[in-house]
């Protein structure tokens, strides 16, 4: 079962993620040149306060609360203290570029949670097996938005297209780590429909996705929790999937991924 990452620093809404099953919270504290990145893209920049960290980790009894904080700068022992002392479990280091990054933001949690490395800049990409053995690890989470706009490609999933996840899956594997990957939107919905990403999750054995916002939108009809369901009924069902199936698939996929980078400007 692939766990499900849903990002809130709302304690009831975190509550009803907390009664199903699988389920990641994460609150978000990512500020540090965020806003000139993501500048004009119509994307999510968090709101989210050290305050919501204890506030989300007291409504939790089964999910584990994962808290992004800022890329390593002066200030990163005080705020990795401040979180765990607030209740995070993991920490997430978003925006590296090299192995060193790495090793310092783990020798500052020293162990204390376990660390994921938010794998979306080139750097880290091709530095991949210089810091994917640092001790502190508990997986590796690649950021397909920040990813394409580093390697400057015209999709968010066209490094999953062109073949840039299979070695980061397996070096995951190679060291025992948990793997997973972007962000997934309802079954039949954007330009890569959730079906299609929820497939390539299972042919790469992702451990853990992303929901995007669709998945709790305002104007929707259905329940948060049927759309959870319909997910995971998905996931059963392409997971009986025979290996030519899975192939048959992964090309299929990957055409649709080439096909919408070429029309994308």
């Amino acid at each position: 079962m692939l766990e499900l990452i849903q990002v809130t620093n709302d304690p009831a809404f975190a509550r009803r993620c907390d009664a199903l099953a699988g389920f990641r919270l994460w609150v978000d504290l990512e500020r540090l040149g965020k806003a000139q990145r993501q500048a004009g893209r119509n994307t999510f920049i968090s709101e989210h306060q050290v305050e919501d960290v204890a506030r989300v980790r007291a409504a939790l009894t089964h999910a584990r609360l994962m808290v992004r904080v800022n890329p390593l700068h002066p200030g990163s022992a005080a705020e990795v203290d401040t979180v765990i002392a607030a209740g995070a479990q993991l920490l997430m280091l978003p925006m590296f570029t090299r192995a060193a990054e790495v090793r310092e933001f783990c020798a500052i949690v020293a162990g204390r949670v376990p660390v994921t490395p938010l794998l979306e800049t080139a750097g880290a990409l091709q530095s991949l097996h210089e810091w994917v053995g640092t001790p502190g690890l508990a997986e590796v989470y690649v950021g397909l938005n920040d990813l394409h706009l580093s390697l400057g490609q015209r999709f968010m999933f066209q490094a999953l297209g062109e073949g840039m996840l299979e070695p980061v899956a397996a070096a995951c594997s190679a060291r025992g780590l948990r793997f997973g990957f972007g962000g997934i939107a309802r079954l039949d919905e954007g330009l890569l429909p959730g079906r299609d990403v929820l497939a390539e999750h299972l042919r790469l054995g992702s451990q853990a996705v992303i929901l995007s916002r669709t998945f709790h939108r305002s104007d929707s009809t259905v329940a948060f929790e049927d759309e959870v369901q319909r997910l995971r009924q998905a996931e059963r069902e392409l997971a009986a999937r025979s290996p030519a199936q899975v192939e048959a698939d992964r090309v299929r996929i990957q055409g649709r991924i080439a096909a919408i980078a070429a029309g994308t400007a």
